[in-house]
């Protein structure tokens, strides 16, 4: 990475740094370039030559989101004995992450608001398909490892992530030992379901 893209790079993350607060304060509609400007000290020019639009703006908080989970994860993931072990973690730390993280409610309302642009909805589509292809591999490590059945990797990734994405929704409100044990339950009955019959 050259200076200017550095620099870049550094304007970008000020900019979504400062925008982050505002959207945790006051949700994802709520919140105006207008109020991004007066916070950020930036122009709204400026501000749309590095990130297009609102939307694009906040799908970058949430790709950093992503990035931090995906290191969170790597850190932990060695802990995990077996594939079926790593399913009920990965349980966990949905829960734990989606219950703590400040951005949770603002993306709710990210993901459940009007039609976004197509060049949004394209970065909306990649970031499923990494979400997929994340699912893939650990069904995958479990069918090597003899854990699962042979099956449909992509149908059982699909699966899961509607699981995953459906649970979201519907534990809101709960208390988190509450939505950890619903997790968990949804975690067992994937398991059933995909585990390898002993002979």
């Amino acid at each position: 990475m050259n200076k200017k893209q550095l620099q870049t790079e550094q304007t970008k993350k000020k900019l979504a740094d400062a925008s982050k607060a505002l959207f945790v304060q006051k949700g994802y509609k709520a919140t105006s370039i207008e109020d991004i400007v007066a916070a950020t000290g930036s122009s709204k020019g400026n501000i749309y030559y590095h990130f297009k639009s609102k939307e694009g703006l906040f799908l970058y908080l949430i790709d950093e989101w992503d990035r931090e989970w995906e290191e969170s994860w790597a850190a932990k993931e060695h802990l995990y004995r077996t594939s079926t072990e790593k399913i009920y973690g990965l349980a966990e730390q949905l829960v734990m992450d989606d219950m703590n993280h400040p951005l949770t409610k603002a993306a709710d309302e990210f993901f459940t608001g009007e039609k976004k642009e197509n060049d949004i909805e394209e970065r909306i589509s990649l970031m499923f398909e990494r979400h997929l292809q994340f699912n893939k591999q650990m069904i995958e490590q479990g069918i090597e490892s003899g854990e699962f059945k042979a099956d449909n990797v992509d149908h059982l990734a699909l699966i899961l992530e509607s699981t995953i994405i459906g649970l979201s929704q519907m534990s809101r409100g709960m208390e988190p030992d509450q939505a950890l044990a619903l997790y968990r339950q949804a975690a067992s009955v994937f398991l059933h379901g995909i585990a390898k019959d002993k002979a």
